[in-house]
């Protein structure tokens, strides 16, 4: 499938002559500029489907957003929605569903606020975007996907260009992203200047949000704002639609719900919080205002979720934070609520939906790797973060949860399932062979993609457990004795895409550094199962 990207000069979102020449919502707007809304942090896509998308945009007051789409970049023939207004409960953050859209067809979209009578029924600038529909008939299917933005310090650095990655992944035209997690990091200060390993220094842009760790509702707010100030990332929004996942670092690193915040290593930034889970409700809160993510028909704000992308890929988010048990040793017998990490609702939900699922291609979009050890750091050496426990025997601990689903996949006849993560800065790719498992065949073989991180600093790389029988295919990470962790400016930034063919069903998975370019043997090549 061909991919267009819309040329840099349609996006001149601050010009009030290009806005009045582009979009006649905007018209009433230059009377009164000072007074109009302002639209300071872009505009996103997501959850597109073959016939709908989510679009996303923030006023900087009450205000209402209006969207006009077309299928034609020159809007020769635009619907116009408007969507309900915006307050300061919702920190002036707008989602509008675009339905009735034709399936597979690349959409382009202005977004406006009019303000109402306090602001002189004034109109922003316009600022426009495009989106690519999933096809519900059999058609090639391109994306990208990684995590880890704006953590370990490394903000937006003007002189070195901002969060480059960002426009690499822009060039490359993937029909969607998937940011996999860590999408800020909430308890990552971000100071004016940072001494490198090389005595260089990192400068960055610093809000008052982003001085110190996030404990209230708007500094998880200032969080996001602060990414979105990034021009590479606006860029990257007016032209990528997006899916969206969280892990640790959206609240505070290694959270869980039942942690008691007094006793971690930062227990004074939240002395006025008890639980990791209360802190968790405000991150969540600004997670939701700040991606185009929609509540729940009820209402409720659950990432866990299923997108259909056509008849070769179907779409598994997971949550991995919200429903596990403490962080610990991570060594338990039998599967509990103490030993788990997606918790029975969300596992019995995995596997309704894996069954239903018709398409060729079913990809898990996990926050954490399943065979990569990670320690938790900020309670004790011996507690344990993700899945693994560092004990290669039979599976224990929340490797139980793992255990169940894959056996579970094997005997249903789930086939052709391959998991993408982040969260471990830097890149790898796992082929599980049941063979070499603790528990031999008990599992069909798979694959698992980590990429990352985007824009943060690069670590590892880190031991594999054998419980599952990981075999290493690739890795991309520093060498051993590296200062870590490394800057961005190192160039050891990373993401993935996955290529699958619209006819042969065939999968091609890529490894791709900074600049876009394909990372050398970071080609994986792989063929359905049926």
């Amino acid at each position: 499938m061909t991919q267009k990207r819309i040329h840099r000069r349609s996006f001149q979102a601050g010009s009030i002559s290009a806005a009045l020449l582009a979009n006649p919502l905007a018209r009433a707007a230059h009377a009164n500029w000072v007074d109009a809304p302002k639209q300071l942090y872009g505009i996103m896509a997501g959850e597109a489907t073959s016939n709908s998308a989510v679009i996303w945009g923030r006023s900087d007051c009450e205000s209402q957003m209006e969207v006009e789409w077309d299928t034609a970049e020159s809007f020769s023939n635009p619907r116009r929605v408007v969507f309900p207004p915006v307050n300061s409960l919702s920190d002036f953050t707008s989602h509008g569903v675009l339905q009735g859209l034709p399936s597979g067809a690349e959409i382009y979209y202005r977004v406006a606020f009019r303000g109402g009578e306090g602001a002189g029924n004034t109109v922003s600038d316009s600022i426009v975007g495009r989106l690519q529909l999933a096809s519900e008939t059999e058609s090639d299917v391109f994306f990208a996907w990684s995590g880890d933005t704006a953590g370990q310090g490394f903000g937006i650095n003007l002189e070195w260009g901002g969060m480059r990655i960002y426009s690499a992944i822009e060039r490359i035209a993937p029909q969607f992203f998937i940011h996999s997690g860590d999408m800020i990091y909430a308890d990552n200060p971000i100071a004016a200047e940072m001494k490198l390993a090389d005595g260089t220094i990192w400068k960055n842009v610093v809000t008052s949000a982003k001085s110190h760790a996030a404990s209230t509702l708007d500094d998880f707010r200032g969080n996001y704002q602060y990414n979105l100030m990034d021009k590479p990332m606006q860029s990257f929004h007016r032209n990528v639609p997006l899916y969206v996942a969280w892990d640790d670092h959206e609240t505070t690193n290694n959270w869980y719900p039942q942690q008691m915040l007094h006793k971690r290593r930062d227990a004074a930034v939240y002395d006025a919080l008890e639980y990791g889970a209360q802190l968790a409700n405000r991150a969540k809160q600004a997670f939701f205002e700040y991606t185009p993510i929609l509540p729940t028909a009820s209402g409720g704000q659950r990432i866990y979720r299923q997108v259909s992308r056509g008849p070769s890929l179907d779409l598994f988010f997971l949550d991995m934070r919200t429903y596990r048990g403490p962080n610990s040793s991570n060594n338990q017998s039998d599967l509990r609520a103490d030993s788990a990490i997606l918790g029975a609702e969300q596992l019995a939900w995995l596997k309704r939906s894996l069954a239903a699922s018709r398409a060729t291609w079913k990809v898990i979009c996990s926050d954490m790797p399943l065979g990569i050890i990670v320690g938790d750091n900020m309670e004790g050496e011996a507690f344990y973060e993700a899945v693994s426990n560092r004990d290669p025997g039979v599976p224990s601990g929340r490797e139980l949860e793992i255990q169940d689903l894959l056996s579970w996949m094997k005997d249903s006849g789930v086939r052709n399932t391959v998991w993408i993560t982040a969260d471990i800065h830097y890149a790898a790719a796992h082929y599980y062979n049941p063979k070499r498992a603790a528990r031999p065949n008990s599992f069909l073989p798979f694959w698992e993609f980590v990429a990352g991180p985007l824009h943060a600093g690069t670590f590892g790389p880190n031991e594999l457990d054998g419980t599952f029988g990981p075999e290493l295919k690739f890795q991309w990470a520093p060498q051993p004795g590296t200062k870590l962790p490394l800057p961005p400016s190192a160039g050891m930034q990373s993401f993935g895409t996955i290529r699958i063919d619209g006819k042969t069903k065939k999968m091609t998975v890529e490894f791709r550094g900074i600049d876009g370019n394909i990372l050398t043997d970071g080609t994986i090549e792989l063929e359905p199962q049926i």
